[in-house]
């Protein structure tokens, strides 16, 4: 499905698929040979999406530009199902398997892989050719790599890369609902959405 949302629309070239379940909202743009597999969404809230050439996303995955923060998503790069790329820039080459999640501001650089539900944190940068292992979290620029037990060596670097501001505008310790207040409303412009016709 492909939509218009805050006045722009995908674009999709002749040789790129989209899945008759997919979404497309916005200002997303796919590369030559590009594939949007069944159930993902690729959607550009206020920041455009940009998906490049031979690059596949994989059923159920989740890609969301952000104002300051665009999902740019370079060539021959793999977005496995279920993850979710999030304001986040991948270069080449990169392999981002099942359930990883790419954070605001984080950068993936070209030949990295973030195997099976690791982590690259808000602002963080993982290295060309870095192996995240499964269920691991990158934190830090360069990121550091961190097994889910190290919990508190984690938080000392993660507290200062800022989530609250980077992700919702608000400083850490804001109410939950003044945040949400202000979530429900920014999605609120979902509502001017306007279907167009699929790719033929």
């Amino acid at each position: 499905m492909l939509l218009e949302h805050r006045g722009r629309r995908p674009v999709v070239p002749e040789s790129a698929y989209v899945a008759p379940s997919a979404v497309l909202c916005g200002a997303v743009v796919l590369g030559e040979g590009s594939r949007v597999l069944h159930g993902a969404v690729l959607t550009a809230e206020d920041g455009e999406v940009h998906l490049g050439e031979n690059s596949v996303v994989m059923e159920n995955a989740l890609v969301r530009g952000r104002a300051d923060h665009p999902a740019l998503i370079g060539a021959a790069v793999l977005v496995g199902p279920h993850a979710h790329v999030n304001g986040a820039t991948v270069e080449a080459e990169v392999f981002i398997a099942t359930g990883a999640a790419l954070f605001p501001g984080s950068r993936a650089g070209t030949g990295a892989e973030l195997r099976i539900n690791s982590v690259l944190q808000v602002n963080s940068r993982l290295e060309p050719g870095t192996v995240l292992p499964i269920g691991w979290i990158a934190v830090g620029d360069p990121a550091q790599l961190f097994s889910p037990d190290r919990h508190e060596e984690l938080w000392e670097i993660q507290q200062t890369l800022d989530f609250p501001t980077t992700v919702y505008g608000v400083p850490r310790g804001t109410p939950m609902r003044d945040i949400m207040s202000r979530q429900s409303k920014y999605y609120g412009a979902h509502q001017q959405d306007t279907q167009l016709p699929g790719p033929s």
